[in-house]
C-alpha cells in the first residue's frame, strides 16, 4: 500500500531538486572546457579584426568606459581581463567590446582580450569560454 509522503519529505526532497538544478546551470566552464585556437577562422572574425584596428586607432585606452568609435557610434572597453582561469598566456591584458552601439547601451559577449606589451589579440564571441588569436 502507498503511504504519501510527509509534507516536510516532499519540500526537501523538491528543494534538493531545484538547488541541483540551478547549480548545474550556474556552473563556470572549467579550463579544461575552454577553448583557444590558433587562428580566427569563423564568421566574425572579420568584425574581430576592424575592431582590433578600430581601439588601435584610440591608442588603446586602459581604463573603462565610452569611447567615441572611429566608424561611427560608440563602444566600450572593460579595462583590464584577468584571466583568472589562464585560458591565455600568463600577461596583462585589456578587453574591448567589438560591436559599437548607442553610448549606453547594453554590452553582448562579443569581445577582444589583447596583451598590454605584445598587442597580440583574441577574439571571444562567447564571453570567455572560446578564444581565437586574431
Amino acid at each position: 500500500m502507498n503511504r504519501p509522503q510527509p509534507l516536510a519529505r516532499r519540500v526537501l526532497l523538491s528543494l534538493a531538486l531545484i538547488l541541483g538544478l540551478a547549480g548545474s546551470a550556474l556552473a563556470v566552464p572549467s579550463a579544461a572546457q575552454a577553448a583557444v585556437y590558433s587562428t580566427c577562422t569563423i564568421s566574425r572574425c572579420s568584425a574581430a579584426r576592424t575592431a582590433f584596428t578600430g581601439w588601435q586607432t584610440l591608442g588603446w585606452p586602459l581604463s573603462s568606459g565610452w569611447y567615441s568609435w572611429p566608424y561611427g557610434s560608440y563602444n566600450y572597453t572593460g579595462g583590464t581581463f584577468q584571466n583568472r582561469e589562464g585560458y591565455l598566456p600568463s600577461a596583462t591584458y585589456n578587453e574591448y567590446d567589438v560591436y559599437s552601439r548607442a553610448k549606453g547601451a547594453s554590452r553582448d559577449a562579443y569581445r577582444i582580450v589583447v596583451n598590454r606589451s605584445t598587442k597580440v589579440a583574441y577574439f571571444t564571441p562567447d564571453h570567455y569560454v572560446t578564444f581565437y588569436k586574431l
